[in-house]
């Protein structure tokens, strides 16, 4: 009889998985949508910090960007439909293919990057190493679990209506970051090791320092216990040049020394030193003449290069 109570009512659909199996679709499901929405969220409300992290895992500097708002864009989507029943398993498939790609990439640059951060997490902390792949291999089994305990996937309209949404709302991310940069423009790039080393995307402090000057060798001690984060610091000798790496030794602060002084002076000069120029995205920010007392550290960490 088709009115049996064991037949689907109105409105529900039958599934084939039991229990078992729909609870631990659910379980994977809600905690790769909680990891991977964090994580796409975090890259698309900051996109060009994100880019200056993907340069630092060794993607091109010229596909950065699209990394970024790529990675962002997909692993935002791929969140929200793993949430979703009908959408569960086609959530499951992009982020599972995302996660394959990751272990890929890093399995092929691990000579390169081990020991290097990876966070794609705020507040998840981790480096390239043995513990990396074990992290993306339980969540690429997280994937299988959502997946394999899901409906049959539907609606590709809903499909696409997520999919134009986040990357509107990326696409507007990035333009309010691009307005708010303001400030004298920095070069492109200047000379690290005989190497360009661009200043366009991310956060970089330059410091002009004289090896042989007491106060700036005190300056650099202190600025060797602040917590940079994504920060790149560059060191700009105005003299003595040859003792610069020594002068790293000896203080601690760990900088990349370019030779172009008197190129960057010209665009940011400086009356003595030490001194130093906060530049964010290519332009600056901020220049940094004291450095007694609570500074540098208050008006760094105002500026958000330091935490």
């Amino acid at each position: 009889m088709n009115d049996s109570m064991a037949q689907p009512g109105p409105g529900l659909v039958r599934t084939d998985a039991p229990g078992w199996k729909s609870a631990l679709s659910w379980v994977s499901a809600l905690l790769l949508c909680a990891l991977f929405l964090l994580s796409g969220l975090w890259k698309i409300t900051d996109v060009q910090g994100t880019a200056v992290r993907m340069v630092q895992a060794k993607v091109p500097e010229q596909f950065g960007l699209a990394a970024a708002l790529f990675f962002g864009i997909v692993e935002t989507v791929g969140a929200v439909m793993i949430l979703v029943p009908r959408l569960r398993r086609w959530g499951a498939l992009a982020l599972g293919a995302m996660l394959l790609a990751f272990l890929g990439y890093f399995a092929i640059q691990y000579d390169t990057l081990r020991g290097a951060d990876c966070s794609c997490i705020p507040w998840l902390k981790r480096v390239v190493g043995p513990g990396f792949f074990v992290g993306d291999g339980v969540m690429l089994l997280l994937a299988v679990f959502a997946g394999l305990g899901s409906r049959r996937p539907e609606g590709l309209r809903a499909v696409a209506l997520i999919a134009a949404a986040v990357t509107v709302f990326a696409g507007v991310s990035y333009g309010v970051g691009a307005a708010r940069q303001t400030g004298t423009r920095a070069p492109e790039s200047i000379l690290v090791d005989g190497r360009p080393y661009s200043l366009k995307h991310g956060k970089v402090f330059l410091y002009y320092f004289d090896p042989a000057c007491m106060h700036c060798f005190e300056s650099a001690q202190r600025m060797s216990k602040m917590h940079w984060g994504d920060t790149r610091v560059v060191g700009v000798p105005i003299s003595q040049g040859q003792f610069a790496t020594q002068f790293i030794a000896d203080t601690g602060f760990h900088m990349a020394i370019t030779t172009d002084r008197d190129r960057l002076k010209e665009v940011f000069p400086y009356a003595g030193v030490p001194a130093g120029v906060a530049i964010e995205n290519g332009r600056q920010k901020a220049a940094l003449v004291k450095f007694d007392g609570e500074e540098p550290a208050a008006t760094l960490k105002q500026l958000g290069l330091i935490y």
